[in-house]
């Protein structure tokens, strides 16, 4: 599902009516949290944030024009999704994750590598989307990025 939106505001209103709430609910807890020099952006057709080339001028290695992708939200079909890349690059992060999802949350985790599926959007842990957003700083991203690219 993804959306021709070419703004955050047109994507949020194109949203149906009940995930409204929760997509403008994640998008601000993720602005509240999120470290000092990542970017807004509508990429993918979801919204996502981005190391800009101005911080990282080498881009995205599979097409260095596009911004370093980091944290994407959509709202797909059965879902809303939140993407954190630092999830399927740091196992550290990922371990902490998943031993605190249970505090947050009485639904069992629906994860993939970097990827969050929240299929009842009123259960989102927004607590916890604030954390884990607030862990990593783009230097932090780009660095393990990097690692992950000599590999």
């Amino acid at each position: 599902m993804q959306s021709e939106a070419k703004t955050t505001s047109e994507y949020l209103e194109s949203l149906p009516e009940d995930r409204k709430k929760a997509m403008a609910g994640l998008r601000d807890t993720i602005l509240q949290n999120l470290p000092e020099g990542f970017k807004e952006t509508m990429a993918y057709g979801m919204l996502g944030w981005v190391v800009p080339h101005s911080v990282y001028p080498a881009g995205y290695h599979c097409n260095p024009e596009q911004a370093l992708p980091f944290l994407s939200i959509a709202s797909q079909k059965n879902f809303i999704a939140l993407y954190h890349m630092g999830l399927y690059a740091d196992k550290g992060l990922y371990v902490w994750f998943v031993a605190e999802y249970p505090k947050h949350c009485k639904t069992k985790l629906d994860m993939g590598k970097s990827c969050i599926r929240f299929k009842k959007p009123e259960l989102i842990p927004f607590t916890l989307i604030g954390e884990l957003v607030a862990k990593m700083t783009p230097k932090q991203w780009i660095d393990l990025y990097e690692a992950q690219l000599k590999r």
